[in-house]
Order: C-alpha cells, then structure tokens, then sequence
C-alpha cells in the first residue's frame, strides 16, 4: 500500500507525468523559440537589422522616442530581449541603436537589462527541456564536470561573459547544462556584458551625423586591440578568486 501510495498522482498532476516524472510540456518554451528562430529566417525578418533600415527610418525613431520615450523603451527592451533569446544574429547592431536612440549611459542601462532578460529566457528553456536528457546520455564525466564549475562558477560565469572570443548564444546554453543557479547565471550575465555593451552604446550614440550622410558604416574596429586587450584584462581578474581558493587549499594540504 505504501508503494501505491508514493506513486500516486499530485493535485494536479497527470498520470503521464507521474510515470514519467517530467511533464511533456517542459519542451514548449524551448519549441517556441526554436520556430521562432526558423520564422526569422523563413520570413527574412533578419533584413529589417541593417544600418540602411536605419539610415532610412533614423529621423522616425528619433522623433518616436521623443514623443513617448517610457513606451520606447519598453518595446526596445522586448525586441532586444526577443533577438537574444531566439539567438537572432544582430545583437551588437541592436546595441548600437540603443545608443543612438537613448544615449550612451541610459542605452547601456536599457541593453543591459533587455540581453539579460533574453539570457535567462533561453537559459531556463534549455535547462528545463534537455538538462536532465544531457545529464542521463553523458554519464558521471558530466557531474565531474558540474562539480568542478559549480565551485566557482561565479568567476567562471563573469570570465566568460567578459571575454568577446565566446559567441554570446553560446555561453546562454551552456550553463543551463552545468548545474549553474539561476541567481549566479543572471548575476554574472549582468555584471558580465556592461563593458562590451558600454563600449557599443557609447559608438552608437555617435552615429547621428554617420546615418545623415553618406559615409559607410561598418562593425569592425569598435572593439580595438585595445578595448579587447582591456576586457580580457578584466576577465583574468574575474578568474582571481579562482586561483586564490586552490592556492589557499594547496597551503592548507602541505
């Protein structure tokens, strides 16, 4: 009776899920997304992120975000966190818009807040539907693998996020398969994308007098040697805490 009984079905819960363990629903988000993504390609709708769409509608946007600067906002911040979630390409050309609509500091502010909200969208979409998938096909090697990130995943979390070489849908994902907490994962992401974002919003809120003439514009150069040199500086730091664990366990051993 008692086995009956651990077996029996929640309030709520049907008798699918409780033999499974795991609602079939779980995979909903992660399929809305992914024909989200399809839809974007499907339909072109990639065309309408271009500095000629821009060039084009400059003077409407300015003058938009004048008029209603709280509802400006709001619809940038869905759409930016819309494209990051669905890991549309354009994010960076996205960030320079916040710049040139909302100036340097407050675009950073607005960019922010809208990468990080999409990050934790397809953080916990891919946590929900395949963590337990992935952890079941790969075996202990992946636990190993959780253990040694989740004991600094903080600092591992911020070095990735700071350094421009790892592609920015990539470090979404990956956590979500790692056993990153939901409040490290967002800390680190916000935390993480201010320099890089700071340094496109403040090239975008320049580009008032580039989108009324003619001239070319172009994404290379805005992360100098430089400002790349700078941010990995700072990721090395992010790592630090790392370091000093292991060295004060190492001096603890001998």
């Amino acid at each position: 009776m008692s086995e009956i009984a651990e077996h029996r079905a929640e309030p709520g819960q049907t008798a699918k899920e409780t033999a499974s363990g795991k609602s079939p629903w779980r995979f909903a988000p992660l399929a809305v997304i992914v024909l989200c993504f399809l839809a974007v390609f499907v339909f072109d709708l990639d065309r309408f992120l271009s500095f000629e769409v821009l060039r084009e509608n400059r003077q409407w946007l300015i003058d938009t975000v004048a008029e209603h600067h709280l509802l400006s906002a709001l619809v940038f911040i869905l759409i930016y966190a819309a494209a990051v979630a669905v890991s549309v390409p354009g994010a960076s050309l996205l960030t320079l818009i916040g710049g040139f609509l909302f100036g340097a500091v407050v675009g950073t502010v607005y960019v922010v807040l809208a990468a990080t909200l999409g990050a934790v969208g397809i953080f916990l979409a891919a946590r929900t539907a395949l963590s337990d998938i992935l952890r079941a096909k790969a075996g202990p090697w992946l636990s190993k693998l959780q253990s040694g990130f989740h004991e600094n995943e903080l600092s591992y979390l911020l070095f990735l996020r700071l350094v421009p070489a790892f592609p920015f849908f990539i470090v979404n994902i990956v956590p979500a398969f790692l056993g990153v907490s939901l409040r490290t994962y967002t800390l680190a992401t916000l935390i993480g994308i201010i320099p890089g974002t700071a340094v496109y919003a403040v090239f975008g809120a320049g580009l008032g007098e580039i989108l009324a003439s003619d001239a070319e514009l172009s994404l290379t150069g805005i992360l100098s040697p430089e400002l790349v040199i700078g941010m990995v500086g700072l990721a090395v730091l992010a790592l630090v805490p790392v370091l000093v664990r292991r060295f004060s366990k190492k001096s603890a051993g001998g």
